[in-house]
């Protein structure tokens, strides 16, 4: 019998790793260099936690999270985004005690039961910045400048930011009322689903991918137009701090998020090369949460980035070549294999990469070997060498070959290739 991957689930080969590699060694450089700390929550929590925040009638909640009651009947979720993990654990963990201003960041999978499509899957990957205790708009302007700056730094220019304002709990009601109302009214127009949230989380029409249902919102009320003063005055301060930082933006009246605890500022990175699945990160203002979860009244905001999708157009961007050994060990004899096994060991500790070779014997075909890894350096120790007391350094692209002495050989091959590491010679 053999096994395979469950549907919705991928393995991330070696081939495809340097880029997952690359991509989170670049995210935390760019967080660090805006202050944000790393923090690692768990994979599983209540799933009453994910309910309170992101919403009971929102498709995740009730359609897309891998929820399941442990031995003594508690209600336990795989987590399907960061954000309330991670303002669970603000709040556990008293970290506002410390100072109510906090910058996290978490890199790691979350799970949803969606209908797996390029560049999304049920496993799937995030990388988000959270930023706590500050309200203005300064802090969502340093939260979309980090994300757009991971972006460049990683060679993706050919993004839209999209912005916009999602109101607040005092003019959000009026703008949800009149958009229920505009709905009913076109029902019929609606996909299934759009029909049950025009009556349950009305807001998330505005969102929907369906061609009919984009058509019915396309002359749809505008939240802008019905924006109280403060949250206007919000947006206002948003747009000037961008336009300081040199970050290009597109305004975006119809932009919405699908979680329900989202407030005021909401953007999107966009590409046309993804297909309908067109946000590569997202993210935006959650002033009430730490509140709502038990917290103190903190306000907050932050972004994700999907992981895979952004992948996906660094792959399509350029390669990412994988690294190369420092070193290739050919041994040809038992006495030999020991001796490089050594060696091999002796040259790892001090921080190069000695590869040596398995399954082939032969000269030639450790040879070959060495080649296809890319190495520069290749050092062959056989019997004749062995009992000489001496080794032979071959550069791979010239090949050149030296006669070297096997005493006290480490530090020399540490020198020599730490100095010269194209060339033996």
């Amino acid at each position: 019998m053999e096994f395979a991957t469950i549907k919705g689930f991928k393995d991330i080969l070696p081939e495809e790793t340097p880029y997952w590699q690359e991509t989170e060694a670049t995210a935390r450089r760019m967080f660090q260099l805006s202050g944000f700390q790393e923090i690692r929550t768990p994979l599983i929590e209540a799933t009453e936690l994910f309910s309170r925040s992101i919403g009971e009638e929102t498709d995740i909640v009730s359609k897309e999270m891998y929820s399941f009651q442990d031995s003594k009947g508690r209600g336990l979720s795989l987590r399907p985004e960061a954000t309330a993990s991670v303002v669970r654990a603000y709040i556990q963990n008293r970290l506002y005690q410390q100072d109510p201003v906090q910058k996290l960041f978490t890199i790691g999978p979350m799970f949803r039961h969606e209908r797996p499509q390029k560049g999304r899957f049920r496993q799937f990957h995030q990388i988000n910045a959270e930023f706590f205790g500050d309200p203005g708009p300064k802090s969502d302007a340093e939260i979309i400048v980090l994300a757009e700056s991971l972006f460049h730094t990683l060679g993706l220019k050919d993004l839209t930011l999209r912005v916009n304002s999602l109101g607040c709990p005092t003019c959000r009601p009026d703008f949800r009322a009149e958009l229920q109302i505009y709905l009913q009214d076109r029902e019929e127009s609606l996909c299934s689903d759009c029909r049950r949230r025009s009556r349950t989380n009305p807001l998330r029409v505005l969102d929907c991918k369906v061609p009919g249902c984009r058509e019915t919102v396309a002359d749809a009320p505008l939240i802008l137009d019905v924006l109280c003063d403060d949250c206007r005055r919000h947006l206002e301060g948003l747009q000037e701090y961008l336009d300081l930082s040199g970050v290009k933006y597109t305004p975006a009246p119809r932009l919405v998020r699908g979680l329900d605890y989202y407030s005021r500022t909401t953007f999107e990175f966009q590409t046309e090369r993804l297909g309908a699945q067109n946000a590569v990160a997202g993210g935006g203002r959650y002033d009430g949460l730490v509140k709502q979860l038990g917290g103190p009244d903190l306000p907050a905001i932050g972004f994700a980035v999907g992981a895979e999708r952004l992948i996906t157009l660094l792959q399509e961007l350029r390669p990412c070549p994988a690294g190369k050994p420092d070193l290739f060990m050919a041994a040809l004899g038992d006495a030999a294999e020991k001796a490089c096994f050594g060696w091999a060991a002796a040259l790892r500790r001090a921080g190069l990469w000695a590869e040596i070779g398995y399954g082939a014997k032969g000269l030639k075909a450790q040879m070959k070997k060495a080649d296809k890894l890319g190495v520069s350096t290749a050092l062959i120790l056989g019997e004749q060498e062995m009992a000489d007391g001496q080794a032979i350094l071959r550069d791979m692209q010239s090949g050149q070959q030296e006669t070297i002495g096997t005493r006290d050989i480490v530090p020399m091959l540490l020198k020599r290739i730490t100095e010269n590491p194209a060339s033996p010679a």
